[in-house]
């Protein structure tokens, strides 16, 4: 199962709170205004980011299930929660948060949401969200996860999932060889079965459409420009990286385009919110 470092999710998550949908984030602060409690679950949960910016637009009471695989991450996320909240205290394993005036009552969990994915999920939840993480999964899993959240009658809320599109700029004459090439290498199997990759925004808000959920969607890019110097980095490296795996670019070509210099990088994501019918 393909994992990310602590390092990459930190230095991704500026950039990721200015990417998400504003009319999407709404639309979900919208439908719980009147909930006194809401239960959420995370899935993938990273260094905890995704509560980091979700929670703000949720009721004052809140509890958090947060699940990753990688442990190293779950500590990650107990610590950058620690030093994210107002106060803190501890009953047991659970951590209770105050932040900008929310009580968040929080427990992680290590699960394998491949196999496992009732279990990780728990029995009840009124939302179940994530962030970045539908590119790296299939089809069927996309099918089992449908069926588990209309189970528990939730709603369901994705950010930041990869749509496929990119500029570079300043345009180099292999970005289109190069942007091929990476996306061949999405859908390779991540742990989950064959990737959707590029396709997995449009896939996921058909699968809740067609088990009769109302599903919005909306934009929410990463627009890097040179305050972004380091991410920018990181991300040609990474997909240097990936593009060699594949042997789809000669080396040398691929070289070239990993030494050119980048001022600006879009980066298409989809945020969605998928809801039962009320």
């Amino acid at each position: 199962m393909t994992g990310f470092s602590a390092d990459w999710l930190t230095l991704r998550e500026a950039a990721d709170h200015r990417a998400r949908s504003n009319e999407i984030a709404e639309a979900l602060s919208a439908r719980f205004t009147q909930r006194p409690l809401l239960r959420v679950i995370d899935m993938g949960c990273g260094t905890g980011a995704n509560l980091r910016a979700t929670a703000p637009l949720l009721p004052e009471q809140q509890t958090w299930r947060l699940i990753d695989h990688d442990p190293k991450l779950l500590a990650a996320a107990r610590e950058r929660l620690t030093q994210w909240a107002d106060r803190i205290a501890t009953d047991g394993d659970r951590m209770i948060l105050e932040a900008g005036g929310k009580r968040i009552e929080v427990e992680l969990h290590q699960c394998d949401l491949n196999n496992d994915l009732d279990a990780a999920l728990g029995p009840e939840a009124d939302l179940i969200t994530s962030s970045a993480f539908f590119d790296l999964v299939s089809v069927p899993f996309m099918q089992r996860l449908a069926a588990a959240v209309v189970a528990r009658k939730a709603v369901f809320h994705a950010v930041l999932t990869y749509n496929g599109r990119q500029r570079w700029s300043p345009r180099h004459p292999s970005d289109n060889a190069v942007i091929a090439a990476f996306h061949r290498h999405q859908v390779r199997d991540k742990g989950f079965g064959l990737a959707a990759g590029p396709t997995a925004a449009m896939e996921l808000a058909n699968q809740f459409r067609a088990i009769g959920y109302s599903v919005l969607e909306g934009d929410s890019p990463w627009q890097l420009d040179t305050g972004d110097a380091a991410l920018i980095a990181d991300l040609q490296a990474g997909h240097m990286k990936a593009v060699a795996e594949t042997g789809a670019v000669d080396p040398k070509t691929l070289e070239r385009w990993a030494a050119a210099k980048r001022t600006e990088v879009y980066i298409g994501h989809t945020d969605t919110l998928a809801m039962p019918l009320l």
